[in-house]
């Protein structure tokens, strides 16, 4: 199991970055396109995070809305609904709140100094844990992660959005832009979101750039390592999309070019069922009729498994599929055990001149995802 889980922080802001208005309603920054991609995000996450402040001022529901995305959670094998997480310094919480309406895990942590009260306040409507004194972010991941908690989606307010930033804790933040101002003349009276200065690691990674109906989203990636780390964490977590097979893993891929742009992703089963990560995310790049793209030349891929050196399922190896794309850079986190091949991908590559390099500080992440066909300690 991984130390802590991935952390995807996720928020809108007005294009001057504004969280909210001074006005006693709530502002609405995302269009019906960006909610329902939330929604997505949401459905894809083990556990969402909101500090208590957001369940005393907004009563979010924290549900996944559209029931086909808990159709397919409960097809396998998960609750319809990620665990609701908060976080209270004063234990001061009504426990009529939607947060802790029946239909998903409650799990409050709660400073120290404030157990006695949230008890009282709470009863049995949700699980209660110590924090610690002052509460503690690490603390609280760290139990997540003993629960079960691979993915959690933080959703706020400012002050939670800005600790995890400013703890480093943050692995990937997803940035609405709406298109409009709130030009508060004091910033006091309305939150903005707290950006840190840059990390030791450097500026955080932009990873994508689209439009979501009326809004502008900006994908992040941060954490420590560089962009080589945060790219290989985010090919772990696209795994994590992979259907379910009892007898292939579950890998994600990421291309990027000599720039930093993100040229294309992919994972395993994604278009039919038995591709690769690596070539589902090769093929989008050659839909093919004028073979590689050329940008491919100075690109590097990587992938949460060592890319193939054998195979059952097609006679074309993912090594294969690189060296003829002439990528000249592989980064992987975790070497295939012998479970179905018996290939060397890496030293397969290494000898056809490409640049390899091994992160097995992620292996646990890859593993983690396949755990159905190696275990947990494989």
């Amino acid at each position: 199991m991984p130390s802590r889980p991935y952390v995807l922080l996720s928020c809108a802001t007005s294009a001057d970055g504004y969280l909210d208005d001074a006005s006693p309603r709530r502002l609405i920054l995302s269009g019906p396109a960006d909610l329902d991609r939330v929604d997505e995000v949401r459905a894809g996450c083990d556990a969402v995070l909101v500090g208590a402040q957001t369940v005393r001022k907004d009563n979010p529901r924290l549900l996944i809305r559209d029931p086909r995305r808990r159709a397919r959670r409960a097809a396998r094998g998960r609750p319809e609904h990620p665990a609701r997480v908060t976080l209270t310094a004063t234990g001061d919480l009504d426990p009529q709140a939607r947060f802790f309406a029946p239909g998903a895990l409650r799990l409050v942590y709660c400073a120290t100094p404030a157990i006695g009260r949230a008890r009282e306040r709470l009863g049995d409507s949700a699980v209660l844990i110590d924090a610690g004194d002052p509460l503690s972010l690490d603390l609280v991941l760290i139990d997540l992660a003993e629960r079960g908690v691979l993915r959690v989606l933080v959703e706020g307010g400012a002050r939670v959005l800005g600790e995890f930033l400013a703890r480093d804790l943050a692995d990937e933040l997803n940035l609405a832009v709406a298109p409009f101002f709130v030009a508060d003349p004091d910033p006091k009276t309305a939150p903005r979101l707290n950006l840190p200065r840059p990390s030791p690691d450097g500026p955080m990674t932009l990873a994508e750039v689209s439009r979501v109906g009326e809004v502008g989203l900006l994908r992040y990636l941060l954490g420590p390592g560089g962009p080589d780390h945060r790219f290989l964490r985010w090919a772990v977590e696209l795994s994590r999309l992979c259907p379910p097979s009892g007898s292939a893993f579950s890998v994600g891929a990421v291309i990027v070019g000599e720039d930093g742009e993100v040229l294309a992703t992919g994972f395993s089963r994604e278009q039919e069922d038995h591709d690769h990560a690596e070539e589902v995310a090769l093929r989008k790049l050659a839909p093919g009729t004028l073979g590689p793209d050329p940008r491919l030349r100075h690109a590097t891929i990587y992938s949460s498994l060592m890319p193939c050196g054998a195979r059952a399922s097609r006679p074309v190896t993912c090594v294969a599929h690189i060296v003829a794309a002439g990528i000249p850079r592989v980064v992987f986190a975790w070497r295939e055990p012998r479970l179905f091949t018996d290939g060397e991908g890496a030293e397969q590559l290494l000898a056809a001149g490409v640049a390899v390099t091994e992160v097995p500080g992620l292996a646990g992440r890859a593993r983690a995802v396949n755990a159905h066909l190696v275990g947990s300690g494989a």
